[in-house]
């Protein structure tokens, strides 16, 4: 038992609830016990929860809306279960039941889109709102994917009339030389994300025979100069890598009964040395515009295992303390 015990609390368990809830040898009620500095037993169809009671409070909180929300996958995926923790320290659990109503549309295999974070919820909302939309943040956050999700359902709704994707062709810090093939096999790497979305979402076969109508288009950011788009829903990928007068052009493309979605990560850009993002400059420049939303993604939003989500936080700090570090550096200089 944790030091301190004074609470109790007991909670009747079906059999497949508690198989959710313990999963592989125990380790998500070993987590929510460390995480939270409770105890839990499983004794007779009734899981109980000892501790002290704002701790017990928040775990049982906390396990009614996990086990709400992993119903249909039958199964408790750690990054929930990471991001539940997170939610129960600040008393906020019942968001996770939120998240899980908002079903974007399924995957061929039926797996159900939906956001998982509060960023992304922001973000998806957002995408329904507004015309043109900015999110960026870091990868793994979901920004592509849950893009693409959108467009898709709008897609089949008949709400457009095509989907566009796009991004700029530029080599993630390596020349690769001249590639073998036609134009299209040239850039067809550069693209393969947004391929792989599409798949996933809607079937290869789908989207074969969609793209043969014209009906989806994914290209280089390079092809939509000279056009207005129409009556479609457009995305554009990776525009950290965008110069300003690449996205200003992308921007004055959209035409009427249209969506945009720009996504980008302002930590990884490609271009240049010393060339400004087209992004970074939007994000400044069109900051004040009703009609355009925006979601900032963060390290809290990201979605690939847990590592991932570290890797990013690391980063984070680490360039929070070299910008300190050149302020008070900038501070000092000036008052010699």
């Amino acid at each position: 038992m944790t030091e301190n015990t004074e609470f109790k609390y007991s909670l009747d368990m079906d059999l497949e609830s508690l198989k959710i809830l313990f999963g592989s040898f125990d380790e998500s009620v070993a987590k929510i016990e460390k995480e939270l500095s409770v105890d839990i037993t499983d004794r007779d169809g009734k899981l109980n929860i000892y501790g002290r009671e704002r701790d017990v409070k928040r775990a049982t909180r906390l396990i009614i809306d996990l086990l709400e929300s992993s119903k249909a996958e039958k199964k408790l995926d750690r990054q929930k279960l990471d991001y539940g923790l997170s939610l129960a320290r600040e008393d906020r659990a019942d968001v996770l039941t939120e998240l899980d109503k908002d079903v974007i549309c399924r995957t061929i295999q039926g797996r159900p889109v939906k956001p998982k974070t509060e960023g992304q919820k922001i973000y998806v909302d957002a995408i329904r709102d507004k015309m043109i939309t900015f999110a960026s943040g870091p990868a793994g956050t979901g920004k592509t994917f849950l893009a693409i999700a959108m467009a898709v359902t709008a897609f089949k709704a008949e709400e457009v009339g095509r989907i566009i994707l796009t991004r700029p062709a530029i080599e993630a810090g390596e020349k690769l030389g001249f590639l073998p093939g036609d134009l299209q096999s040239k850039i067809d790497p550069y693209l393969r994300p947004l391929y792989d979305a599409l798949y996933q979402i809607m079937g290869a076969e789908s989207f074969q025979k969609n793209t043969e109508k014209g009906l989806i288009e994914v290209a280089p950011l390079a092809y939509m100069r000279g056009r207005t788009l129409d009556n479609s829903f457009i995305i554009l990928d990776e525009a950290q890598n965008t110069t300003p007068g690449q996205m200003k052009m992308f921007l004055t493309r959209i035409g009427f009964g249209s969506k945009a979605v720009i996504t980008g990560d302002l930590t990884q850009k490609d271009l240049a040395g010393g060339t400004l993002s087209g992004l970074e400059e939007a994000l400044k420049v069109l900051k004040n515009v009703d009609e355009i939303g925006f979601a900032n993604l963060s390290s809290r939003d990201v979605v690939r295992h847990p590592l991932v989500q570290r890797i990013v936080t690391e980063y984070e700090r680490y360039e929070k303390r070299k910008t300190e570090i050149r302020k008070r550096y900038a501070k000092s200089n000036n008052n010699l």
